[in-house]
């Protein structure tokens, strides 16, 4: 991964659990003078970490800054290639603006760029998307898998079972759902959206431009009052304030993973692991699309993501893309 000398010495640190480190060890270890181990300590006291001085021992991390930075992140990465890349922001227009950009000058698989704020994070539809500054994650992740643009849109289904298995290995107190096809939800309410988007030739993706954006760690009171019913975030239902860089770590590791596994072994493995997921699949639903209404019974997604549904005289109707509400 590429860190900046700066972030390798956060992480040593966020990686010692505690531990102090002198700044002899770290400065063989690096390569680099102790008066660049200082100053590089110096600069992070700026950046609002704290170190206290043990006598003989070194230098020890006396706060964690809840940032989704790179150094914070890569401490919880076991990837090859996703998340070796990041582009860290205060606060940007949208992730996946910066992604387009990145994506068309050459960035590597797995490439992500994440941001403290958006000020014009957007879903699907190019719909606004709150984005409150220091408590979601708001990012996006460039792959270049070996696909076909036609299964482009399965990869926000890979996105989705990484994200709740990520979600699921982490907390222990709600069950996430899925809700076909890019929302996750707990206990009825949305915590997360994904987006996906593609820059691809007529016979060849080029890269696919995952956005995902996660409320974490908002309290009901950093919502507008018009999301009162409609959003949580998985703090509120946990009950506890959460590791985002961690969650982030976790989701690239999963994302990696089924990404890989789409590749080698097509959307089967993928299928399974969403049906079992979903939120949907069962129940009577009512589906919005541009020319329609459909009322009928989920019965489950084919072999290329496609909603199916059940009328009432039996007839089973595919749906592509469409706004999905539960009749109770």
């Amino acid at each position: 991964m590429t860190l900046s000398m700066k972030d390798k010495i956060l992480k040593r640190f966020l990686l010692a659990s505690g531990e102090p480190i002198s700044g002899q060890y770290l400065a063989d270890e690096l390569g680099i003078s102790r008066t660049a181990v200082w100053k590089h300590l110096q600069s992070l006291q700026e950046d609002g970490y704290t170190f206290d001085t043990i006598k003989k021992k070194g230098y020890l991390l006396t706060n964690k800054l809840d940032r989704v930075d790179a150094a914070s992140i890569a401490s919880f990465l076991s990837t090859e290639r996703f998340g070796q890349s990041i582009h860290y922001l205060d606060e940007c227009a949208s992730t996946q603006t910066i992604a387009h950009e990145l994506a068309r000058n050459g960035a590597k698989d797995g490439t992500i760029i994440i941001a403290e704020s958006q000020t014009a994070g957007k879903g699907r539809m190019s719909r606004p998307w709150e984005s409150t500054k220091g408590k979601g994650i708001w990012m996006t992740v460039i792959i270049k898998p070996d696909v076909l643009p036609h299964q482009a849109p399965q990869f926000t289904l890979v996105a989705a079972v990484s994200i709740i298995n990520a979600i699921k290995s982490l907390y222990s107190n709600f069950t996430p759902v899925i809700k076909w096809p890019n929302d996750i939800l707990v206990n009825g309410l949305k915590c997360t959206g994904i987006l996906t988007e593609m820059i691809a030739e007529m016979d060849r993706v080029q890269a696919l431009l995952i956005g995902i954006g996660i409320n974490v760690n908002q309290q009901q009171e950093d919502f507008p009052e018009e999301l009162h019913t409609i959003a949580t975030s998985l703090s509120i239902e946990e009950n506890r304030v959460l590791n985002r860089a961690e969650l982030v770590g976790t989701i690239l590791n999963y994302l990696e993973n089924y990404s890989d596994l789409y590749v080698k072994e097509g959307f089967g493995p993928i299928k399974k692991l969403w049906e079992e997921a979903s939120g949907t699949i069962g129940k009577q639903i009512k589906a919005t699309t541009l020319t329609e209404v459909i009322e009928g019974k989920a019965i489950g997604i084919t072999e290329s993501g496609v909603l199916e549904i059940q009328l009432d005289n039996g007839e089973v109707r595919s749906i592509y893309s469409a706004d999905i509400e539960l009749n109770e």
